[in-house]
């Protein structure tokens, strides 16, 4: 399993100096793999880790560049299991939100989407293409569902026939030949909610041995945890690794859902399905506004939306839907929030941003549900949405679990406005919330989650441990300080206490500050 092969141990590994070596000295290691801290100096030549001894051992007289880390806490790069960053490698502008925090690595492609091949000419020239602008943080693709789906379909509405499934299959193998670590899956969205499980488990099980299928499942709210059995069964039957990305319970009615759907996944794992979990530390979501509408308005392209938006029997018919707050068999999120806890992000104008819709309906003299037809219609459908949909208990109860890494889940930096916080602040908000002022982790066990253990689930290779030959991807910072600065309404403000962050041995980020060059790659599996 690639990333989780053990180097020599320090003793064994030479520490003897060559060109450009580094001496890292005073720091209190935190490794990755849960072990207590303890205070170590550690060496760096071509690009790894070369040792990791007790203090004092070696000495910048020994021909070592060194790096005074006294009083900051040494560990592993972070890595990112849920991003959204798949086009920041072409944007002009550095997308630093994620290595500022520490974050080295990402899994892109999630919640089924990922870049449509086909302006490329397949997947091998799409990732060339990225290779090409260049990574500001390690880049680990999965391929989405849906980009499958509608490469297959040549964008057709409707279910896929046995052809169509047998293309999507095609189209998944070049995905795999060309590099990525799996599929994703969302299930909320078009075209996932058309998916039937049997076509997802055909289409999983074409993966090799050891990729992985993270999925944003069918219902986070009243059905969780229906979608957890989906999810685990999908394992069950394929063999395959699956990760059920950012599990919460969405709604106000169905909080407290986690201690079953955890209890679920524990079932599963101890049944010897290989499934894990991630979390992002916030009580609120976001994504499009879209997804407050039933699946059958979301049905189809933007011509069909628009026709729908302007069809006055159509929008009547979906207010009853989305305002009734009996089960429907789809998630409902106003049904399950109230038009009071829904928070406009972004639009295409960034006018509206920060205003729930039920403020907004106040302000415009309309009711809550015009406003989302309002939006969509005017801002040309480009409306994004933070959902408060989650309580803290749970946050919190989903933290704990011993299979839970870390994410960020944040938007692309290209939508402006408002986006929610976790885009800047995720990781050092639990070093400072759940870690220094809550309790709910120790320094250690939250180092894991988002390192050791997210490397060994997605098979990062020769990443997340601070040990003797892996790559010397290092974050070092404060724990007395660190901790994230994002608010809703200022969300892009960088985290606090990040003294500095490495990639193969490069400082990139120096008190907070990005150093301007990109030294990332596009990681393969192995």
């Amino acid at each position: 399993m690639p990333g989780t092969s053990h180097p020599p141990a320090a003793s064994e590994v030479s520490a003897t100096p060559r060109g450009g070596a580094l001496l890292i000295r005073g720091a209190t290691v935190v490794d990755g793999t849960g072990a207590a801290p303890r205070p170590a100096d550690v060496t760096v030549a071509a690009g790894r880790i070369a040792a990791i001894a007790p203090p004092g051992t070696f000495a910048a007289r020994d021909g070592y560049d060194v790096l005074d880390a006294t009083g900051l806490a040494l560990a592993p790069g972070f890595i990112d299991p849920h991003s959204h960053a798949d086009g920041s490698p072409l944007e002009s502008e550095d997308d630093t939100s994620k290595i500022l925090q520490g974050i080295t690595t990402e899994i892109v492609g999630n919640c089924g989407t990922s870049p449509d091949p086909r302006p490329y000419g397949g997947f091998g020239a799409l990732f060339e293409r990225l290779d090409a602008a260049g990574y500001v943080t390690h880049y680990c693709p999965l391929v989405g569902h849906g980009a499958l789906y509608e490469a297959a379909m040549d964008d057709r509405p409707g279910p896929p026939d046995g052809d169509d499934a047998r293309r999507m299959g095609a189209l998944l193998d070049e995905a795999v030949e060309a590099g990525v670590f799996g599929m994703s899956s969302g299930l909320i969205y078009p075209p996932g909610l058309y998916s039937e499980p049997d076509d997802l488990v055909d289409l999983a099980g074409r993966l090799p041995e050891g990729r992985i299928y993270a999925t944003h499942m069918r219902d986070e709210g009243r059905h969780l945890g229906r979608s957890v059995d989906e999810a685990v069964a999908l394992g069950a039957r394929t063999g395959r690794r699956v990760q059920v990305s950012h599990l919460k319970a969405a709604g106000v009615p169905f909080w407290g859902g986690v201690d079953d759907a955890l209890a679920r996944l524990d079932r599963a794992r101890a049944e010897g399905v290989d499934v894990n979990q991630d979390v992002y530390p916030y009580d609120a979501s976001s994504t499009t506004l879209l997804a407050v509408l039933p699946p059958w308005f979301q049905e189809g392209d933007d011509v069909r939306l628009r026709q729908r938006l302007a069809d006055p029997r159509q929008i009547e018919r979906a207010r009853a839907e989305v305002e009734d707050p009996t089960d429907n068999g789809w998630e409902n999120i106003v049904a399950g929030d109230g038009y009071d806890r829904i928070m406009v992000s972004s639009t295409r104008s960034h006018t509206h941003e920060g205003a729930t819709l039920a403020q907004l309906a106040e302000k415009l003299g309309i009711a809550p549900f015009e406003v989302i037809v309002h939006l969509l219609r005017t801002e040309d459908l480009q409306v994004h949405m933070v959902d408060f949909s989650m309580a803290e208990r749970d946050v919190e109860t989903v933290l704990r679990a011993p299979r839970t890494s870390v994410c960020t889940d944040g938007l692309p930096i290209g939508l402006g406005g408002k986006p929610h916080p976790r885009l800047y602040g995720s990781f050092p908000r639990v070093l400072r919330r759940y870690v220094r002022e809550r309790g709910v982790l120790d320094l250690a066990t939250a180092v894991h989650k988002m390192t050791g253990l997210t490397a060994e689930v997605f098979g990062v290779p020769e990443r997340g441990r601070v040990a003797p030959g892996l790559i010397a991807d290092l974050v070092a910072f404060d724990p007395a300080t660190v901790g994230d600065t994002a608010t809703y309404q200022e969300p892009r403000r960088g985290p606090a206490g990040i003294r500095w962050v490495m990639q193969a041995g490069h400082v990139v980020v120096r008190d907070g500050r990005w150093l301007g060059i990109r030294r990332g790659a596009r990681l393969i599996p192995s």
